[in-house]
């Protein structure tokens, strides 16, 4: 799937490396709900399922490249796919720092809210996002996202806990 400067591709097996340093990085791991690493060894056993279809495994992961470089700069995620309720929820990670705020992100979530509404004909899609990373609250918001909620002390941190926003975008193309 590719718009404007970048396209979003499956996953390779070359993946690996850059999977392990992202899913391993302690900074992303607030906004992943992660709190251990991963090993090789599963990050291998996920590429290999990797080409099963949402409708099997509830989520989807892309990798989002540069169209000028080729390069791999982060990935975007469905996940908690509900195909009777027609709604994902969806998940970016732009993964340099010197790839941000150069709107990746937005031709990325521009690019899988097309394919969400337009080829799995979901109802909505939504995203949590913690209350201090303020970028993505605007990104999502810029987008079309529309702040539904505010779950009070929901992460818990490091340094304390911390509110999370829900943010949900309802199918602008009905399908009903």
């Amino acid at each position: 799937m590719k718009y404007e400067d970048i396209r979003l591709r499956a996953l390779e097996p070359e993946d690996l490396e850059l999977l392990y340093e992202w899913e391993n990085d302690s900074d992303n791991w607030v906004i992943s709900n992660t709190i251990t690493p991963f090993s090789r060894f599963t990050l291998k056993r996920y590429l290999e399922d990797a080409h099963r279809s949402i409708y099997e495994t509830g989520q989807l992961r892309l990798m989002i490249a540069v169209n000028e470089t080729r390069e791999t700069i982060g990935t975007i995620d469905l996940f908690d796919f509900d195909p009777f309720h027609r709604r994902a929820g969806i998940g970016i990670l732009i993964a340099d720092e010197k790839f941000r705020r150069k709107g990746y992100a937005s031709m990325a979530l521009t690019c899988l809210t097309n394919y969400c509404f337009r080829t799995l004909h979901l109802h909505q899609i939504y995203c949590s996002i913690i209350a201090t990373n303020t970028e993505s609250m605007e990104l999502f918001r810029k987008q079309g996202f529309v702040e539904t909620g505010i779950k009070k002390d929901w992460i818990c941190n490091s340094d304390g806990f911390y509110d999370e926003h829900m943010f949900q975008m309802i199918n602008p193309i009905r399908h009903d």
